[in-house]
């Protein structure tokens, strides 16, 4: 990759967290680590937690108990504007970009904390990467496809360099083949290139064959984390997420 789109990756921790909503946790006794150049992943059933999780790293979801770090930087209940300052870079499920407005303008909106002489540099990066919305740049983000959107929302993030990248269901919705191209060749090519990644992801198998790590929530707490290839032999991790029998075709080639 010819452009530099992030800041060298730093090391996500979250120690003993629990977090939820009107004093009441959703998830509890939370440990998990994401590094540098890796993708780490977060699987599990619908209402296990995994987006509250995400939400409550950076600053969305109140942290009831434990720690949050980003590096030796302690951000546990942080603003998510302060969290984005400290090179977070969070891309939400829904709501992920501004519909009445252009695709530039969305970037623009992106780069709000660059300087305006930074910001046609930080553009001409991320197009670099997501060539495909170079030919869309007034294009209104309400009217792309579901793929285009996910880019474009990715890119938004990407526009202030962050050193973390956090993703809630980014194929959320999306054709089988867009997906594919969207984890395979977009989020494992952050981490490839230095970023952290941490990923929420409800495809499994496709989750598993990009990442390096992968805790697996059910009932708000970790069950189960592993390297891919270990949950893939793991008879519980089989039965309640690949189906009997799939594991040979979920690790990475």
């Amino acid at each position: 990759m010819s452009v530099e789109l992030s800041k060298k990756g730093q090391v996500l921790t979250a120690t003993g967290l629990a977090a939820g909503y009107d004093g009441r946790a959703i998830v509890s006794d939370i440990d998990i680590e994401a590094t540098p150049g890796k993708v780490i992943s977060i699987v599990g059933p619908n209402g296990s937690g995994k987006s509250t999780l995400l939400k409550s790293l950076v600053g969305v979801v109140r942290v009831l108990d434990g720690t949050v770090k980003v590096g030796d930087t302690v951000i546990t209940n942080t603003p998510s504007e302060e969290v984005a300052k400290i090179g977070v870079g969070y891309v939400p499920q829904i709501d992920d970009v501004f519909p009445p407005l252009s695709v530039k303008e969305n970037l623009e909106i992106g780069g709000y904390l660059l300087a305006r002489h930074e910001i046609r540099g930080r553009i001409d990066a991320v197009l670099e990467f997501f060539p495909k919305l170079k030919a869309m740049m007034s294009r209104k983000a309400g009217k792309l496809s579901g793929g285009e959107r996910k880019m474009l929302a990715m890119g938004r993030v990407l526009m202030l360099s962050p050193s973390v990248l956090v993703l809630d269901e980014p194929t959320a919705n999306l054709a089988p083949i867009v997906a594919t191209q969207l984890l395979e060749e977009y989020i494992r090519g952050f981490a490839d290139f230095g970023s952290t990644v941490l990923l929420v992801e409800q495809r499994a198998k496709a989750a598993l064959r990009i990442s390096d790590w992968t805790y697996v929530l059910g009932g708000g707490r970790v069950v189960l984390d592993g390297a891919p290839d270990d949950l893939a032999q793991n008879p519980i991790f089989i039965e309640s997420f690949l189906g009997g029998g799939a594991a040979t075709h979920a690790p990475k080639d």
